[in-house]
C-alpha cells in the first residue's frame, strides 16, 4: 500500500483496462481477469472515457457491479473535454458507462489548450456534490506540476500517472524525487512497456535467478520505489495472477545494479515520455 497526499491508503499494485474492450470475443476473459484481480487484492482500477470510446468503462462497470465498495475506482476526462462545463459533463458520462455514483480519482488524461484553472474548477465542482473523491493528472511534467500548484486550488492534485518502466526512466531526474517529496504518489502505466520488455536478455537473466518471469521482474523494479504505483494491463486471469505474485519478488542489489547497466537511469533532464 501506499499513501495518497490525504493519507488515504491505495495498492501499490492495480489493474489498468487500456487495450480492453476493443475485441468482443476476449470480453468474459478481460471481465474474469478484473475480478480475479479484485479477489487478489488488486482492488485500484484504471479507466479512461477514451479507452475503446467508453467500452473500457463499461466492461469496467461491469466487473465491479456488486463489488464497487472494494474499488479504488480511477477514470480520466480527455482534454478536448477539460472545459469546467465539459469536464462535469464528461465525468457524469463516466459514471454511468460505469454503472457508479462517484469515483475515487478522476485525472485530466494529458494537458490540452483548455486553461487548467477551468479543470480545477470543475474537479472541485465535482468534489462538492460528491461525484469524484480525488482529482489528479496525467501525462505532466515537472514545469507542469510547478504551475498546477501555483493556481488557486492546484495544490489538492493527488497524482500524476506517467509513462515508467525500465526503459523510460527519465522521470528519475526531476518529476519523480519532485512528487515523492511532496508525497504525491507516481501511477505508473505500461510498466512492462506493452510486452517489450519482456524478451529483453538483462531481465530474463534476473527472472531466471529468482524463477520469476521477466515480467514480474519488470513490475517488481517499478515498484522498488516507495511512492509508485504500477498499473499494468489485465486482460486475462493468467496475467492477472501473474502480475500479483510480482508483489512478493525483492529484487537483490545485485539485481538492480544489473537492470541499471542494461537500462542506464537518466544523468539530466530529459522530455517527459508518453505513448
Amino acid at each position: 500500500m501506499t499513501a495518497l497526499p490525504s493519507g488515504e491508503l491505495v495498492p501499490v499494485l492495480g489493474m489498468g483496462t487500456w487495450h480492453l474492450a476493443e475485441r468482443r470475443s476476449r470480453r468474459d476473459d478481460e471481465i474474469k481477469a478484473l475480478r480475479l484481480g479484485l479477489d487478489l487484492g488488486m482492488t485500484l482500477i484504471d479507466t479512461a472515457e477514451i479507452y475503446a470510446d467508453g467500452a473500457a468503462e463499461e466492461l469496467t462497470g461491469e466487473a465491479i457491479a456488486g463489488r464497487r465498495n472494494e474499488v479504488f475506482l480511477v477514470s480520466k476526462v480527455a482534454p478536448f473535454n477539460a472545459s469546467r462545463r465539459g469536464t462535469v459533463a464528461a465525468c457524469e458520462r463516466s459514471l454511468k458507462r460505469l454503472a457508479t455514483d462517484r469515483l475515487d480519482l478522476y485525472l485530466l488524461h494529458w494537458r490540452g489548450p483548455i486553461a487548467l484553472e477551468e479543470t480545477i474548477g470543475a474537479f472541485e465542482e465535482l468534489i462538492r456534490v460528491g461525484k469524484i473523491r480525488h482529482w489528479g493528472v496525467s501525462n505532466f511534467d515537472v514545469s507542469d506540476m510547478l504551475e498546477l500548484v501555483s493556481l488557486p486550488g492546484g495544490e489538492a492534485v493527488t497524482t500524476d500517472q506517467v509513462l515508467y518502466n525500465l526503459t523510460r526512466r527519465g522521470i528519475e531526474h526531476d518529476l519523480l524525487p519532485w512528487c515523492r517529496a511532496r508525497g504525491i504518489p507516481i501511477m505508473a502505466y505500461s510498466p512492462i512497456e506493452q510486452g517489450r520488455l519482456l524478451g529483453d536478455a538483462a531481465v530474463q537473466a534476473v527472472a531466471d535467478r529468482h524463477g520469476a518471469t521477466p515480467a514480474q521482474v519488470a513490475l517488481a523494479w517499478v515498484l522498488r520505489l516507495d511512492g509508485v504505483i504500477a498499473i499494468p494491463k489485465s486482460g486475462t486471469p493468467a496475467h492477472v495472477r501473474e502480475n500479483r505474485a510480482a508483489l512478493e519478488l525483492q529484487l537483490s542489489e545485485l539485481d538492480i545494479a544489473e537492470l541499471d547497466r542494461a537500462f542506464p537511469p537518466p544523468t539530466g533532464p530529459r522530455p517527459l515520455e508518453m505513448l
